[in-house]
């Protein structure tokens, strides 16, 4: 049998020793590194290349979300999975539409765990587990946000967007589209409203999910910096 190598990061040292202990159990996988905040998570997942990382949404330096779009940015092979007690959580949603390749419940069987583990290492998509009474009500009605995010914007602020998943600070935004930074601040904000979100990260993550599809007007290629950071 195939070892999966797995990174590990969660803000809580139970939960890593848990998973350490409960997937060394298991046959098939090789924890090669163990994280309690993002920045050691993504320097891990550049280093190691590991098959997958298991990873807390929220984690002081970088929360998962970032790391996805940073792994994303920089076409990491690993394959992300998120690991939460909550499934309610707007952020988790829009991982799944940014390319993450599941979110896995903190009280699921240990059986489910390695199961759906394997099913990533295996190329397999998960689908979210929500409980009955959550079903069909905000995750629906947040991805329908990333689905017709290209309806409600305008061409400006789709250039605005694909910058902002690039690492651009407003000020190269500025310089980049040739008006000023406060104005690139303007847009963001009517952005922010249309899409209903509250942060750059997430913005991001939406543009990266529209990828090559989103219809957005080409742009030079951006020099990211490898700092992972998404400025306000």
């Amino acid at each position: 049998m195939r070892c999966t190598s797995v990174v590990i990061a969660d803000r809580h040292p139970v939960v890593l020793q848990g998973m350490m202990k409960a997937l060394g159990a298991e046959g098939g996988f090789e924890v090669v590194a163990s994280c309690s905040d993002g920045r050691s998570c993504i320097e891990a997942i550049r280093n190691l290349l590991p098959d997958i990382a298991i990873l807390d949404i929220s984690m002081p330096g970088l929360t998962g979300l970032e790391i996805l779009t940073i792994a994303n940015s920089e076409s990491l092979s690993t394959r992300l999975v998120f690991f939460t007690a909550s499934i309610e959580d707007r952020e988790l949603v829009m991982s799944a539409a940014a390319g993450a390749y599941g979110i896995i419940p903190k009280d699921v069987e240990l059986e489910i765990l390695v199961q759906s583990l394997r099913q990533v290492a295996d190329g397999q998509r998960l689908l979210p587990l929500p409980s009955p009474d959550q079903a069909g009500s905000r995750e629906q009605r947040n991805i329908a946000v990333s689905d017709n995010a290209l309806t409600v914007l305008t061409e400006r602020e789709r250039q605005i967007m694909r910058l902002v998943s690039e690492g651009l600070s407003n000020k190269e935004i500025g310089r980049r589209l040739n008006i000023s930074d406060g104005t690139i601040k303007q847009h963001l904000h009517h952005i922010y409203q249309k899409l209903e979100i509250s942060n750059r990260t997430v913005l991001a993550a939406l543009a990266i999910s529209q990828n090559d599809s989103t219809g957005v007007p080409p742009v030079n290629q951006v020099t990211r910096t490898r700092s992972g950071s998404y400025g306000k």
